[in-house]
């Protein structure tokens, strides 16, 4: 008896060990992301370039790291996650280190472009191991608590702008690339992937699909085609505000680069860590009495980011354009901690991480062109307020996408 009680606990145990672990890569991965937006005064001073220059580097980052996710998802699916996942951490932190040592305006572009490489491989990975480990009631907050060391990353981003004050902002690199290498050697023995003997024996019984196949599967789903839209017009919006509310700040209410980053990415993204766990915790608990409520929890999120987004550009007062801004992101955070779960129950589990590398692809690309675009506007005296209420409209249409989406019946019968 004591020693069923013991296997209990370490099979209890080691599903949420395994979320911790993730946790810090994924926050790792968007310190990174979100930095480089809060250093743009000492780049472009030690780089000289134009606002669309600078919205390329986040953009082609994007692009790159989209192009090789729904290759980087097959891999996934395919082979082991745990690997998968700990040779991406180990590319990107030595990206990340040679980033430290960029001149040029071109050398920085293409690190930016190879990073995008390295952390493609990572997102579908991860997400397809923690439904690995967290089938049915657990699998929202399983979900969000990754996605928590994702805004947990974006809300340290203010820390790019303070050392590059303080230092250079070749120096914030040099640190999180160090930092990132020693973490990939310590989680080596640690991160693997779950042992499913019901898999075991799927495997021998269902051969391996090609690449081919799981594209022609996945794109025969019309549930998926209204994921894809919902995902990718998200996408626009969520790095449209990413790579431009610090500027946004800094510019419309005249703050220091320092203070421009913390309300942008401190205040701001700590709302969307919030978001991300009390999304998780009330759609488990619905879940277990309406089978679509991993649906109709980020539906209702966005029908309240709309207008709270809206609302923050009308404002002239910090104070209420920041709670606005925080608004949009705990309720748009009830998206991240849903996708993957939505994505389980309307396609085949041997094709989830291919599918969500799609989504990366598809969603990254049209974040990149928003990106690009926003600084091509702002070129053309276009205020960020403007292109920021034009967003909150492509909210509304992702809030339509996901309502036409429809889990299989066999998902509606059981637990989710």
């Amino acid at each position: 008896m004591k020693l069923a009680t013991t296997n209990t606990s370490v099979n209890t145990f080691k599903p949420w060990l395994i979320v911790g672990l993730l946790f810090i890569i994924a926050m790792l991965n968007y310190i990174d992301r979100t930095m480089i937006t809060t250093m743009r005064g000492s780049i472009v001073g030690s780089i000289p370039m134009t606002d669309a220059h600078f919205g390329l580097l986040t953009a082609v980052f994007l692009w790159v790291y989209g192009l090789f996710s729904p290759l980087a998802g097959f891999l996934a699916d395919r082979y082991s996650k745990s690997k998968i996942i700990l040779l991406s951490l180990f590319i990107w932190s030595l990206v990340t280190w040679m980033t430290s040592y960029a001149s040029s305006f071109e050398e920085l572009l293409i690190t930016r472009a190879l990073m995008g490489i390295s952390e493609a491989c990572y997102i579908p990975a991860a997400l397809s191991l923690i439904m690995d480990y967290h089938k049915g009631p657990t699998r929202s907050l399983a979900t969000g608590i990754h996605m928590a060391g994702i805004m947990a990353g974006q809300s340290l981003g203010f820390l790019g702008g303070w050392l590059a004050e303080n230092h250079t902002w070749n120096y914030a690199f040099a640190i999180l690339g160090i930092f990132g290498i020693c973490y990939a050697l310590i989680i080596f023995f640690f991160l693997k992937d779950a042992p499913d003997k019901e898999a075991v024996i799927e495997e021998e019984k269902v051969p391996k699909v090609s690449f081919g196949q799981s594209l022609r599967a996945l794109f025969s789903n019309f549930s998926f085609i209204c994921i894809v839209l919902f995902f990718g017009l998200i996408s626009i919006v969520s790095w449209l505000i990413v790579g431009w509310l610090p500027t946004y700040f800094q510019e419309r209410f005249q703050l220091s680069q320092t203070q421009a980053g913390i309300y942008s990415t401190g205040y701001v993204f700590t709302s969307a860590i919030v978001g991300v766990l009390v999304g998780g915790f009330l759609t488990d608990l619905w879940s277990r009495k309406n089978s679509k409520a991993r649906i109709y929890v980020p539906f209702i999120g966005l029908c309240i980011a709309a207008p709270a987004i809206f609302l923050a550009n009308y404002s002239h007062l910090l104070s209420i354009s920041l709670l606005c801004f925080m608004l949009y992101t705990f309720c748009k955070s009830f998206v991240d901690t849903n996708t993957m779960p939505i994505l389980s129950m309307t396609v085949d589990s041997r094709y989830r991480a291919t599918g969500y590398g799609i989504l990366n692809f598809f969603g990254t690309l049209v974040g990149g062109f928003g990106l690009y675009f926003g600084g091509a506007l702002r070129d053309l005296d276009i205020e960020l307020s403007t292109i920021f209420k034009f967003a909150s409209v492509l909210i509304v249409l992702a809030a339509i996408a996901l309502f036409l989406v429809r889990p299989e019946k066999k998902e509606l019968k059981k637990p989710l």
